[in-house]
């Protein structure tokens, strides 16, 4: 068994863009965050994304590349006084970069705390949250940041992700490793790379035996441990929420129900619940039943008048609304044709190429 006190999930992590895995449109060829670094301004940004999709990676890399001390925080236990003291350091240097994590657990007057320093570029705030920063941070800081999306990691990148990492991490290279099966290994990790990593190395420690053959049941077994309890600061909530809303769009009430129980007793914000119900009733139901977006607005409207503990009954309501009623996406992909439709266009054309929006 391979014994190191640093997990698979850092010792791959990358350290430029050109070895980041997924988000092409961030950090590919042609990527956001590559033409901003070769212009030479690099503004302030928020990465909004699940977790494990290389929030903290690419604000490291950015860092590097652009030449700036790094300072790190963490919304869940730094302050106001936290900031000031980063501020202050950043003044000595001239420019530094500063990364929150979760910066969405930052409370209006830390937020507050971080405008006067990013206005005057003493600061280049980078933050990292799985939360619609749109509701989660103050619009003042907001209107200064460019804001980023980040997207889970598809099939084919995870494939990437295995196969560096067996070819390349100098302990996994110590193993024989065939993966057989990685429906499980793929599964449990939701598409998050640190889950990814950190499974696989799990699975190859606690095989004993050569080669190491990763199969669906040995997976399932060795991941057993698994915490059932829902934690609202780790990594299941995105996970929860995930399961949660492909209930209702599966037309599942028991199973939404049983997901919405596991979010009232881990604490989770009931804004947040209902956030996700109001766009679940329009993108997943639409026209198939206009009442569940009337529905979903006034559960949202009733969570923010009355709060917990009450406003659970109000959530369950919604949920097994929304679960039992028709489902159409007719609307929703409809605009994403519109969309595609009318970024072509907006390409710049030959004259000899016609003009007709493209029919899907």
């Amino acid at each position: 068994m391979m014994n190191s006190g640093i997990p698979l999930a850092e010792r791959m992590r990358p350290h430029k863009l050109e070895e980041v895995v997924g988000q092409s449109h961030l950090a590919g060829p042609n990527g956001v965050l590559r033409n901003l670094l070769h212009s030479g301004h690099l503004p302030s940004i928020i990465f909004w994304g699940p977790p494990g999709t290389g929030k903290t990676t690419l604000a490291t890399i950015l860092a590097s590349e652009a030449n700036l001390p790094m300072f790190s925080l963490s919304a869940i236990s730094a302050g106001v006084k936290d900031v000031r003291e980063v501020i202050a350091k950043a003044k000595e240097s001239g420019r530094a970069v500063l990364f929150i994590d979760e910066i969405h657990r930052f409370n209006k007057s830390q937020q507050d705390s971080l405008l006067a320093a990013v206005e005057q570029g003493t600061l280049l705030l980078i933050g990292a949250t799985t939360e619609n920063p749109s509701f989660e941070v103050i619009r003042p800081l907001l209107s200064r940041c460019q804001v980023y999306i980040l997207e889970t990691l598809k099939e084919e990148e995870l494939d990437l992700l295995v196969k560096t990492a067996l070819e390349k991490d100098e302990q996994l290279k110590l193993r024989a490793v065939e993966v057989l099966e990685k429906s499980a290994l793929y599964g449990l990790s939701g598409g998050d790379a640190r889950k990814l990593l950190n499974l696989l190395e799990l699975v190859i420690n606690y095989t004993e035996t050569d080669p190491v053959k990763i199969t669906d049941a040995g997976v399932m077994k060795i991941a057993q441990q698994r915490i059932a309890v829902y934690d609202k600061g780790g990594e299941q909530h995105y996970d929860i929420i995930s399961a949660f809303i492909k209930s209702i769009r599966g037309s599942d009430p028991n199973a939404a129900l049983y997901w919405l129980a596991r979010m009232v007793e881990g604490g989770e914000d009931p804004k947040f619940i209902a956030r996700r119900l109001v766009i679940l009733a329009s993108e997943d139901i639409g026209n198939a039943n206009p009442n569940a977006l009337l529905l979903a607005t006034a559960a949202f409207n009733a969570v923010e008048l009355i709060g917990y503990p009450e406003c659970a009954i109000v959530l369950s309501q919604a949920v097994t609304y929304l679960a039992s009623s028709a489902k159409s996406n007719a609307s929703y992909i409809g605009l994403k044709s519109a969309q595609k439709a009318v970024r072509i266009m907006a390409m710049p054309r030959s004259p000899y190429i016609s003009a007709t929006p493209p029919q899907d």
